[in-house]
């Protein structure tokens, strides 16, 4: 949903201090949802603007997570640049930074000035490690926030060395857990006059979600090996497999309804039984050789074989595609992802 749709937080107004990838991606929900948000860069401009490959002299990434936006450019090391960002705050919902903690009280723009210019704002705080804590003054990024959290050693390929996610798990956690925050503290002071200070980490965002490792920690008192997990490869259910073409087909029958239509479909009703929910360990010697049964089918076909033979069958296959397959499937174009993004 555009800024241009009348969308349902119309009429808010985000004053957006951040840089990079976790605060522009939620303030970017934010102006999808219709909020009018400015986005405020200093006079060197936020170093997204020349991160990765550029289009026009601009950022796609920069394009694609400032979309729906307004800008403007202000240097808070001036008292010009202070003065007139306290007052814009005045007629603000919310403002969103990404300083580490502190930065912002030594410009005289901290939470106190903020809230005394306008009681009703919202201050949201988006940093790696929290505004308090021992490492809060400590830099990182996706990948050390991943590190800490013990996300990255549950995603470690053959050989045990964690594998860096395609996507900044952290950032986009971050940016979720700070668009609710951000939108539970405008409720709250609509509600009672009073603006509040939210405190959002990234590095709390990827721990708070790591469910499934926290529970087997909690009952057993470790988390599994990785590649080893009902979610992590270790149940043949829920695995990628590679085809005759050396594409992959990811099959998530999770379920056993699924799995029971996939070994149908597969001409191996012979594998039916053997599903987490009825036995089958994940990680267990006999997990390992349905996969390798799996495998020697999977390997039978190439992957558009395997998709035009199961595409009908409801079994929760899908072909595991490159992200420029991914741009031109229909799913998204009329999702309307793809018209709102930088590659409109």
């Amino acid at each position: 949903m555009g800024a241009q749709a009348a969308g349902p937080l119309a009429g808010l107004r985000i004053l957006d201090l951040t840089r990079l990838l976790p605060g522009p991606m939620a303030t970017r929900r934010l102006a999808d949802l219709g909020a009018e948000v400015t986005k405020i860069e200093d006079p060197a401009g936020d170093p997204a603007r020349g991160m990765g490959p550029a289009r026009g002299g601009t950022s796609e990434v920069f394009l694609a997570v400032n979309r729906n936006k307004r800008y403007a450019t202000l240097d808070l090391k001036t008292s010009k640049g202070r003065d007139t960002l306290l007052a814009m705050a005045q007629d603000a919902d919310a403002l969103v930074e990404s300083f580490r903690p502190g930065t912002l009280a030594r410009l005289g723009l901290g939470w106190n000035a903020l809230h005394a210019a306008n009681p009703r704002l919202v201050l949201c705080s988006i940093t790696g490690y929290g505004q308090s804590g021992p490492l809060a003054r400590r830099a990182g990024h996706d990948i050390n926030y991943l590190a800490l959290s013990g996300v990255l050693h549950q995603n470690a390929v053959a050989d045990g060395l964690p594998a860096l996610p395609g996507l900044p798990v952290s950032d986009a956690l971050g940016a979720q857990a700070a668009a609710t925050a951000i939108l539970a503290a405008l409720i709250e002071a609509g509600r009672t006059g009073a603006g509040r200070h939210v405190d959002v980490a990234l590095a709390d965002a990827a721990f708070a979600h790591h469910v499934l490792a926290l529970a087997e920690v909690n009952v057993h008192g470790r988390a599994g090996e990785p590649g080893r997990g009902l979610l992590t490869g270790g149940a043949p259910c829920y695995a990628v497999y590679r085809c005759a073409d050396g594409r992959s087909l990811a099959v998530g029958a999770l379920e056993f309804k699924f799995w029971a239509a996939l070994c149908e479909a597969l001409q191996r009703p012979d594998l039916v039984p053997c599903h987490w929910s009825r036995g089958l360990a994940p990680g267990a010697e006999e997990s390992a050789r349905v996969r390798e049964e799996l495998e020697r089918v999977f390997r039978g076909k190439s992957r558009d074989e395997w998709n035009a033979l199961l595409e009908s069958v409801d079994c929760c296959v899908t072909p595991v595609l490159s992200m420029e397959e991914a741009m031109a499937h229909p799913y998204f174009a009329i999702r309307g992802e793809i018209a709102g993004s930088c590659a409109a």
